[in-house]
């Protein structure tokens, strides 16, 4: 089993930190926001290995044999692609409210948009590919995100208590509808219906907001949440939905499942992010970009749902899997230290990710890459065993057997 050091691609944000992804690798910072590290064959932001004949991006190495790089299991069952997409995320500001497609919806998606002649880089574009899109978020430090969708007659209670009249009618619905029927009606309102109440609660919310987070509110954490959700886009009634989704905060180690259909956003924290290799979103708001209610209504899930907080179980010496029920990808986080090194083997790809210390890669007798915080390798199927050695924490992605 060979590795192969990949060169990766910053995405720079505006959302993205300007310091978190550098500290984490020993480098100066660059001076622009870093949000973002893409570490595998999207078409969008390929990373590139150097077998001999230059630096060539991964998913043209894939097509080129995916059988070898693949192995039969993956090729045969997600055709000659790498099925996942493994990210650094470094957040410093909200990310947009947003919800991903299922299969289903993302093919029918793409090929109306096709028929329509909207180019992929359009910015009306919605659907980029054909896949979904189940993610997880392991946290590296301290992590806010947003959720699912709040028990709405609990989120009437918490709307009661910022105390502004313009929330009044939406407080009511929210309070006596049936569940579905009340975010549908609310979240549509805010963001198309009644855009002009949604924007006017949108100015007036921060100062209630920041009342109630400087208070002794028991939930002054998610206020603040809020509160910076708010700040980070004035004006946008995107917060209206926000303020629909439950609060999570995620310590380091810990990890948050999120699957098609289900509304969520990513708030401040750094984290390591693995999701199916596709890049179909769909805004609620909290964006300068493209929103398109009725595309949006169609697809969110309209159902109250609890966040799903990815249980880590132990798999092998020093790694523990977080369990979720994707087909494309499992995650796993490997805490190495010398001198006994961990043997790792699978019969499909594997990306490793180191975050702390140094780990050498061996395939055999051969020595290979030696990786650094933030720095990642592509292990194909073909080969032998690979033995990790060093004092480091390696996150480890592949693709699941059975399900």
């Amino acid at each position: 089993m060979t590795a192969d050091l990949l060169a990766t691609t910053i995405r720079h944000y505006a959302w993205g930190s300007t310091t978190a992804l550098a500290q984490l690798a020993g480098r100066p910072p660059g001076g622009e926001p870093e949000a973002e590290i893409w570490m595998g064959a999207h078409p969008g932001a390929p990373s590139r290995i150097d077998r001999g004949r230059g630096p060539e991006p991964l998913d043209t190495v894939i097509a080129r044999d995916p059988a070898a790089e693949l192995g039969p299991r993956v090729a045969d069952r997600f055709g000659p692609r790498l099925p996942f997409l493994l990210k650094l995320l470094a957040a410093e500001h909200a990310l947009s409210v947003q919800v991903h497609p299922t299969t289903a919806q993302a093919e029918a998606g793409y090929a109306a948009e096709d028929a329509a002649g909207l180019p992929l880089d359009d910015p009306r574009r919605i659907y980029r590919d054909r896949s979904h899109k189940p993610e997880l978020m392991c946290a590296l430090s301290e992590f806010d995100a947003l959720c699912g969708f709040r028990d709405p007659r609990a989120s009437a209670a918490l709307w009661q208590r910022l105390d502004l009249p313009v929330l009044a009618p939406w407080i009511d619905t929210l309070r006596t509808a049936p569940a579905e029927t009340a975010l549908r009606t609310v979240l549509t309102a805010a963001l198309a219906d009644d855009r002009a109440r949604g924007e006017q609660a949108a100015a007036e919310l921060p100062s209630s907001l920041r009342k109630l987070a400087e208070s002794d509110d028991p939930d002054a954490a998610t206020w603040a949440a809020y509160l910076d959700a708010a700040r980070d886009y004035p004006g946008d009634p995107g917060i209206l939905a926000a303020l629909l989704l439950n609060h999570v905060r995620l310590g380091a180690g810990q990890a948050l499942y999120l699957d098609a259909r289900v509304p969520h956003a990513y708030l401040r924290g750094l984290g390591v992010e693995i999701m199916a290799n596709s890049d179909n979103v769909l805004r609620c708001g909290l964006t300068p970009k493209h929103v398109d209610t009725a595309a949006l209504a169609e697809v969110v899930d309209f159902r109250p749902t609890a966040p799903y907080r990815a249980p880590a179980v132990p798999v092998g010496p020093g790694e523990l899997e977080f369990l979720t029920p994707a087909a494309e990808f499992t995650l796993s986080r490997i805490e190495l230290g010398d001198p006994a090194p961990v043997v790792i083997d699978d019969d499909g790809p594997q990306l490793l990710l180191c975050v702390r210390g140094t780990v050498r890669l061996h395939d055999g007798p051969t020595l290979g890459p030696t990786l650094g915080p933030g720095e990642c390798a592509y292990v194909p199927a073909a080969g032998e065993p690979l033995r990790l050695a060093g004092d480091a924490t390696v996150f480890r992605a592949k693709v699941p057997r059975g399900r």
